[in-house]
């Protein structure tokens, strides 16, 4: 029962200590590469596309067409694999196609244009374009959050190295002078490092949830969904049953006679 269970769950992927969890930071290279990946992925979509639209009239764009939706197809899944991958998901079912020996005998190009879907292709566009968009944004989320929680834990080691080399002193209209506070360097040291260390961990925390975002919007549980069963067995054997028969009355003799529901 239990494995029935856990076999119907779909797998959630959640990272847990983030600061010593390798996800987070496979995370962070993904989002860093996100930008110019979702830039090369709509350069591509987009040229594809105009060059088979502009070359219709000469029979070549057609082919093209098909070509740009296969190649849309091949993009999604392997964005979507890598989060896969990353979240240390299990790998998505294999769907058999059993159209493959009753297209043996077409050709390439009817092979291409049976194996066109145009609710998926739409689909694949417009994750395309999403991932374009969410791309500079998640970029720019992660670099400031990132940023914010790593300087101010770098602040120390950055002020020691001006004072000795250029004789600049970062912190001598800081905020601590405004409210006349007379703190000495090394207690501003240890309030920045501490800061800085909480930024850093929910700047880790913000990573992990963009992950999440990019996750559902990409499709990525999809195929987990389709093939997750609607009941166990086992339940439904053990559903309760209601007889048809009501309690048997006893007669005048002392035997019982059936009584049957009324419909």
């Amino acid at each position: 029962m239990k494995s029935t269970e856990a076999a119907a769950k779909a797998p959630t992927g959640k990272v847990n200590w983030v600061l010593f969890n390798p996800k987070t930071y496979a995370t962070i290279l993904y989002l860093l590469l996100s930008l110019p990946l979702g830039i090369i992925y709509f350069t591509v979509a987009i040229t594809g596309l105009t060059l088979s639209i502009g070359l219709t009239p000469i029979f070549i764009g057609i082919p093209l067409f098909f070509g740009v939706a296969k190649m849309l197809n091949g993009i999604v899944s392997f964005e979507q694999s890598m989060i896969r991958h990353i979240l240390g998901l299990p790998a998505a079912p294999v769907t058999h196609s059993n159209n493959q020996e009753s297209e043996a005998g077409y050709s390439w190009f009817m092979r291409m244009v049976r194996g066109f879907d145009g609710g998926l292709f739409i689909r694949n566009l417009m994750l395309i374009l999403l991932r374009f968009v969410t791309g500079i944004v998640f970029f720019v989320i992660m670099v400031t959050v990132l940023s914010l929680g790593l300087g101010l834990i770098a602040l120390p080691v950055v002020h020691i190295i001006l004072m000795k080399e250029i004789q600049v002193d970062i912190l001598e209209n800081s905020l601590f002078s405004y409210f006349n506070i007379d703190w000495t360097y090394n207690q501003q040291y240890m309030l920045y490092v501490g800061v800085g260390l909480v930024l850093f961990w929910i700047a880790l925390r913000v990573v992990n949830g963009l992950m999440q975002i990019q996750r559902r919007i990409m499709y990525v549980d999809e195929p987990y969904q389709a093939t997750q069963p609607a009941a166990p067995l086992r339940d439904q054997m053990q559903s309760p049953f209601q007889s048809q028969y009501y309690d048997q009355p006893v007669n005048d003799k002392g035997l019982m006679q059936p009584a049957y529901r009324e419909p």
